[in-house]
């Protein structure tokens, strides 16, 4: 009975770790980035008799910006239309540098549950005799009471 288990624990530690050696190398696949937001804007002007008050289509621009933070302060950098595409994809590499760790994290802590549960199906079971006996502490010698006294709950 605990084979199938076993081998579905490996099988998912397996998983877990390939998916891990992915995350690794999108880290080492980063390219430049910046942190900061691209953005294509369109202005609407104070004067009321412009014609980009009445018509979405015929307000000012485009202009680009690329808008981050420094010392808690917001910065904006004016772009060309060229150079947007560039700040545009090193704003989206940064996303992904952001986000890698937290993906990283939850799948070490799956790592972790799958290494866990493998090597608790790996340790021999008590052999539990009718009567008296069924109470562990009963069964086992004594150096295993004291393994099981210190990672128990009890043991905190």
């Amino acid at each position: 009975m605990n084979k199938p288990q076993r081998s579905q624990h490996a099988e998912d530690l397996e998983r877990c770790e390939r998916r891990c050696l992915e995350l690794k190398r999108e880290f080492q696949h980063l390219e430049c980035f910046c942190k900061g937001t691209a953005l294509r804007r369109t202005v609407k002007r104070g004067k009321a008799y412009c014609a980009c008050h009445d018509d979405p289509a015929k307000r000012h621009g485009p202009y680009f910006e690329w808008t981050y933070k420094a010392k808690g302060k917001t910065v904006e950098a004016k772009l060309t239309p060229e150079t947007m595409p560039v700040y545009r994809a090193a704003s989206k590499e940064h996303q992904k540098l952001t986000l890698l760790p937290d993906r990283m994290e939850r799948l070490s802590q799956t790592v972790l549950r799958h290494q866990a549960k493998l090597a608790q199906s790996t340790l021999p079971q008590p052999i539990v005799k009718p009567g008296i006996s069924s109470c562990p502490a009963f069964s086992a010698p004594p150096e295993a009471i004291r393994s099981c006294l210190t990672h128990s709950v009890y043991a905190r």
